[in-house]
């Protein structure tokens, strides 16, 4: 907020708080020329208006409620760029990055500042560090079989991963679902583990500069006949001539980094199972353009115990019930 704009919502209330009082003590006196219990001449329907003080604990009431709101404004942010005497706020303003938050955090401990958000993580700690450690303590396929642990697993995929996943797991356009057996890294519940905990950046290089327009199509029509699909023969001959560069991440026979036990997390292109779509101009952009998904890394966000409990939940989506 602007410094014009402060000052004005400053002046602004503090003036509504002093018309407010002066209302208050106005009305202490009584200015009708009527005395207290007498009547003031008006009458409706048998009722007669009496000229009768406000009950005294009302009138205490509204001088309290006036204290309050001084005591408030003074202590608290909210009035202009008033930051309050009582050094509170609710979260660390400003934020853009994890390291940064940690870095807020901790300046606000040593600078003896209340943040509200920051006091909550501490109680929810406090309060579910013990269940989730409990957990941690199992293997994941005990856990699988845990109701209340898939329970607890659920609600962290929900506030974290549907987002991109989608709420029913099955993913999108760009983003895997979980809940078949196709899996880039490994389906292991190692493997998932080691995807939660570290993420994953996708490698997918651009080709359009190395095969151009006609080379581009040559090779999408050996990439789709790999999975079974009708294409022009002459065209994937040429493509399964130029092969060569991408079996180095998808593996001579097209079955992808799992099945040679790669690390790339290049995906099978003999099956129909396609990340960014299977139809020839999709599979055209990704070999003209290439493909630079990001999952990100959940270890620091949600820490290890988390991490190992949502592992057995992601993991128990792609098994047999």
């Amino acid at each position: 907020m602007t410094s014009f704009w402060s000052i004005w919502v400053i002046v602004l209330t503090l003036a509504c708080l002093l018309i407010i009082f002066g209302l208050l003590v106005w009305n202490l006196t009584n200015y009708t020329g009527v005395k207290e219990g007498e009547s003031c001449g008006h009458e409706f329907d048998g009722i007669e208006e009496l000229n009768n003080p406000l009950p005294k604990w009302w009138t205490y009431m509204f001088f309290a409620t006036f204290v309050w709101a001084v005591y408030y404004l003074a202590a608290y942010p909210g009035l202009g760029n008033w930051e309050g005497l009582a050094k509170w706020t609710s979260s660390n303003q400003g934020i853009t990055s994890l390291a940064e938050s940690k870095k807020a955090t901790e300046e606000a401990k040593a600078n003896g500042e209340y943040v509200k958000l920051d006091k909550e993580y501490e109680a929810a700690d406090e309060r579910f560090g013990p269940i989730f450690e409990g957990f941690a303590k199992q293997d994941i396929e005990s856990l699988v079989a845990d109701e209340k642990a898939l329970e607890i697993g659920q609600r962290l995929y929900a506030q974290n991963c549907s987002q991109c996943h989608g709420s029913d797991a099955r993913g999108g356009m760009g983003f895997p679902n979980l809940t078949d057996k196709d899996w880039l890294y490994g389906g292991t519940p190692d493997k998932i583990k080691e995807t939660l905990l570290y993420g994953r950046v996708a490698a997918m290089p651009p080709w359009g500069a190395a095969l151009g327009e006609q080379g581009i199509k040559e090779m999408t029509a050996h990439v789709l006949s790999l999975s079974g699909r009708t294409v022009n023969q002459k065209d994937a001959k040429a493509g399964e001539a130029k092969f060569a560069m991408c079996a180095a991440c998808h593996g001579a026979d097209g079955k992808g980094s799992v099945a040679h036990n790669l690390p790339f997390g290049a995906p099978n292109l003999t099956d129909n199972i396609w990340l960014y779509g299977g139809s020839q101009r999709a599979v055209e952009e990704t070999l003209l353009n290439g493909r630079a998904g990001v999952m990100p890394a959940w270890k620091d966000i949600l820490g290890e115990d988390k991490v190992h409990l949502l592992t057995a939940y992601v993991y128990s989506l792609s098994q047999d019930k």
